[in-house]
């Protein structure tokens, strides 16, 4: 009997298969890792990438116009634009603010495949009981993964109503179950880093030099105890080692072909919706592209993706006056930037992200099909702020209708209404109680929001 299938049919077969699926699929570009230490990196030219440089002018012009101090864009590891502002240099310091909760994420990960910790652990092994208000059977509850997904259930406004990064056992109170409320609460993200330091016997600092500085050169410091927050414990680095770290999550945890996590399963968990509450919040990283998302201190879901004028599969590190670390796995870009606020200070800056990305859309000529580009970024501003009674609210660059909703800090909206441009609305405050609300703005262009708080 004959066989019925021919060599040179199925080898044509097989080439045409695979022509096929190297079209479906392109290859990833190869990418690039500066040395661990000096300055060398290697660059890419705006012209080589077909990306405007006019408009690259006009991104820079913006982010020095909103007290930038460092900007660095990196296309598959390579430098694509590096800007300092004022007195700030290549070799200046700045804190991380909250965007260091996401290296903190990735440090957790590290600690749980060296079998320091389980983050399934409950939180008195490491911290023992009584670090809390709560009842032993209450803290024996809480998980580390509770802490790392923002749902350990402690009241974020804390016993005084106002202190969210207070980390005395009578600021923390149990006030749902574990799991069942998410709230960005800075005190038992900063327990943390107690639990890391119980767990491998030695502090953050030794533990984030020993991981990061030798196998991918990123410098910096963890420093706690400042005038300012006696409570936190903030990250100060150099602009480039905040991008080494976009970097190395590029990179999926690798550095070029050393692998820093191996635990893939921690590292894909870490990038994911971590709970169903705020889809768009993985293992302290914000995600884009999600159906809705929350803010810090509302317990009310917005619709939509936290930053709607980038790429839908970017994570995000963000942290207070607009700290911003973008990493966009299918674009092979790392986005960071330092400074002071752009204008009214957020404990998270997706508005100002978002700011950013429209403009940087205009800088890809197209060329990266991101999303339709904007002309203009929309600022919104409240005076006076504190507010006693009628306030006024300006939007900057604001075109056509939009909404106006107001929502106090537990999520209630009070006051809602049309705007037609909004370049200066006076709103009548007198009924408000005494507290933070937080303003949302909606039209075409996207989603705006600033805080202020009623006297």
């Amino acid at each position: 009997m004959s066989n019925p299938f021919n060599p040179n049919i199925m080898h044509k077969i097989v080439t045409l298969l695979a022509l096929c699926i190297a079209l479906t699929f392109p290859a990833k570009a190869t990418l690039y890792f500066p040395p661990t230490t000096g300055s060398v990196w290697d660059t890419t030219s705006l012209a080589s990438l077909g990306w405007c440089q006019d408009k690259m002018d006009s991104l820079i012009n913006y982010l020095g116009a909103h007290h930038t101090k460092a900007f660095i864009l990196l296309k598959d590891g390579k430098i694509v634009t590096e800007h300092y502002f004022g007195t700030f240099t290549v070799d200046s310091a700045w804190q991380w603010n909250s965007a260091g909760k996401s290296l903190t994420g990735f440090l957790m990960g590290l600690a749980q495949e060296q079998g320091y910790l389980n983050i399934q652990d409950s939180l008195p092994k490491y911290l023992h009981h009584g670090f809390s208000l709560c009842s032993t059977a209450a803290e024996d509850s809480i998980r580390v993964w509770n802490q790392l997904t923002m749902t350990t259930g402690f009241d974020d406004n804390g016993a005084n109503g106002t202190e969210s990064h207070c980390t005395d056992d009578t600021c923390l109170i149990c006030i749902a179950a574990p799991g069942t409320r998410w709230a960005y609460h800075n005190a038992p993200y900063t327990m943390l880093h107690w639990v890391l330091d119980s767990a491998s016997g030695s502090n953050i600092n030794t533990f984030t030099r020993k991981n990061l500085l030798n196998s991918c050169g990123i410098t910096g410091l963890w420093v706690s105890n400042l005038p300012s927050n006696p409570y936190d414990e903030i990250y100060f680095s150099k602009a480039r080692s905040m991008a080494r770290f976009g970097l190395l999550v590029l990179a999926g945890g690798s550095w070029g072909a050393t692998t820093i996590m191996h635990d893939t399963a921690y590292f894909r968990q870490m990038r994911n919706s971590s709970q169903t509450i705020n889809p768009s919040y993985g293992y302290l990283w914000w995600l884009n592209g999600k159906s809705s998302f929350r803010l810090p201190s509302l317990q009310v879901n917005f619709n939509g993706p936290i930053v709607p004028h980038a790429p839908a599969d970017m994570v995000a590190a963000l942290g207070k006056n607009d700290q911003i670390l973008n990493v966009v796995p299918s674009k092979g870009l790392v986005l960071v930037r330092m400074g002071d606020a752009f204008a009214t200070s957020m404990e998270v800056s997706a508005t100002v992200d978002d700011s950013i990305w429209m403009k940087l859309n205009e800088v890809f000529c197209n060329k990266l099909s991101v999303t339709a580009p904007q002309s203009e970024a929309v600022a919104l501003n409240i005076t006076p702020n504190p507010v006693n009674n009628v306030f006024a609210l300006s939007c900057t660059g604001l075109k056509g209708m939009a909404t106006l909703k107001i929502f106090r800090v537990d999520g209630r909206l009070v006051y809602s209404r049309s705007l037609n441009a909004c370049n200066e609305t006076l709103i009548d405050a007198s009924g408000f109680m005494s507290g933070m609300y937080l303003i949302r703005v909606q039209n075409q262009q996207g989603i705006y929001h600033a805080k202020f708080t009623k006297l």
